[in-house]
């Protein structure tokens, strides 16, 4: 009796399929874009906030709004609670698609981002935790290092010109994606005070129309439009911050084709259609109302004095890499995972390293956390500019030792000599693409035996070289 062939061992961060491939490609490139729009808004808040007197604070603390409605709220504000939600709102199709289509869906295959996202947050939140109860500082900004920035990183990607491999890519985006729901957890359990349970109420209503309306296949923005402004002032007003509106809105999505007609699912459809907006509009005004704050020397200074501060730049930048490389080694020890043969270790600890950038939502959570002291608020933006930049000078130098190794692997992805469409790699078990391969190398070969023909023949005539 023959032993039964061994199962061959799962690989972590192993090729991604053709479709998971192309989707990752599509909303990375979105994101990169968006990415280095972030960083041109934060750039210009630092040297607006500090060359223009106190025009900075002017603009973004003026009001407006229906007072009557309770939404008379500052240009930082409606920045920070309104344009959010639609950031908030792509997360949550992100999200749904991941449980649904992506690689969240799979049990197993879920685990491994899971476990690094968890670690990838409990590791920072410890770190400025210990570091406060040390020094005497306040605990409560423990949120603030634990969140991840995709488009952020992605901006840095671009600028340092790291051809990462599409596996690498798609790790970074799944981290972000279970980052954002953990991120979205903690705003809405620990940051909620004063609830108004009659808009709350309300809100929950609308919500439930919303799905109804979905659920009947109801068409027309001019419907749903409305409606969500409706739930996310309701949502504003009960003390749940509003951004928790566009998530639930976006988790109701369907995300996932019905049959072979439909193109896209809704929530692709959607996504495609609102990502521009967030990732062009929404996070870079949030950026220019939220990143202004003094870059004095003494300023940066008290960033690595203050055990509130120091903490924060502690959790992105030694936190974050230790968090997720250590959930990842320890999911893949314990599920007996193999690495890519193409990728090392070093490789996953370089992309720990880049999520240490923790912008948009690091610096929402710090307004939240430090409502009452303006001061401190600042200081704690000041030092996740800080720990985000050398979050992203790390990762830059250790990615960079590795680039040609990494721009080799996306070549290989992209190659395509049948010109069919579809990568190279992906149709290896296709007959017809080595049949479309032998006839290209046929029709070469034929040419070659011309030109050989043609030489031969020139030099018999004596009009070759010599």
């Amino acid at each position: 009796m023959t032993a039964p062939a061994p199962h061959p061992r799962r690989k972590v961060l192993g090729r991604l399929s053709l479709p998971e491939r192309n989707f990752v490609a599509e909303a990375l490139r979105a994101e990169t874009v968006g990415g280095v729009l972030l960083l041109i808004a934060a750039v210009t808040a630092l040297i607006w906030a500090n060359t223009a007197g106190g025009s900075y604070e002017s603009v973004r603390g003026f009001h407006l709004g229906p007072g009557s409605l309770g939404l008379d709220l500052s240009l930082q504000h409606w920045a920070a609670d309104g344009l959010l939600a639609v950031f908030f709102f792509v997360a949550g199709i992100e999200l749904k698609r991941e449980l649904v289509a992506g690689d969240l869906r799979d049990p197993k295959a879920a685990a491994l981002p899971v476990i690094a996202a968890l670690c990838g947050m409990a590791v920072p939140a410890l770190v400025y935790l210990l570091t406060n109860l040390a020094g005497g500082g306040s605990t409560d900004g423990w949120a603030v290092p634990t969140a991840t920035d995709i488009a952020f990183a992605l901006a840095v990607l671009a600028v340092i010109g790291t051809s990462l491999p599409s596996a690498l890519r798609a790790f970074l985006l799944t981290l972000a994606v279970v980052d954002d729901l953990f991120a979205i957890l903690i705003i809405a359990v620990f940051f909620t005070k004063d609830l108004n349970f009659a808009a709350l109420g309300g809100a929950a209503i609308g919500l439930a129309v919303f799905w109804l309306l979905l659920k009947k296949r109801v068409r027309g923005w001019y419907i749903y439009l409305p409606l969500a402004l409706a739930i996310w002032g309701l949502m504003y007003n009960s003390g749940v911050h509003a951004t928790i509106a566009g998530v639930a809105m976006g988790l109701m999505l369907r995300c996932h084709k019905e049959d072979d007609s439909e193109r896209h699912s809704p929530g692709e459809h959607i996504e495609h259609l609102v990502r521009p907006l967030s990732a062009g509009l929404a996070v870079p005004l949030f950026a220019l109302f939220s990143a202004g704050v003094s870059v004095s020397g003494g300023a940066l200074g008290d960033v690595f004095t203050k055990p509130e501060t120091l903490g924060v730049v502690l959790g992105l930048v030694i936190g974050k890499a230790v968090g997720i490389f250590g959930g990842t080694w320890l999911a893949a020890r314990f599920t007996k995972a193999e690495l890519n043969d193409d990728l090392a270790w070093p490789d996953v600890f370089a992309v720990a390293s880049l999520a240490g950038i923790g912008f948009t939502v690091s610096l929402l959570i710090g307004e939240l956390a430090f409502t009452e002291d303006p001061l401190l608020t600042d200081e704690i933006k000041a030092a996740v500019l800080v720990g985000s930049l050398i979050a992203a000078v790390l990762a830059g130098i250790l990615l960079k030792v590795r680039n040609a190794k990494y721009r080799k692997l996306w070549e290989d992805e992209e190659r395509d000599d049948d010109l069919s469409g579809v990568p190279d790699i992906y149709e290896m078990d296709d007959p017809g693409y080595h049949l479309r391969m032998a006839a290209i190398y046929e029709k070469k070969a034929a040419e070659h035996r011309r030109l050989a023909e043609v030489s031969g023949g020139e030099r018999e005539d004596g009009n070759g070289p010599a």
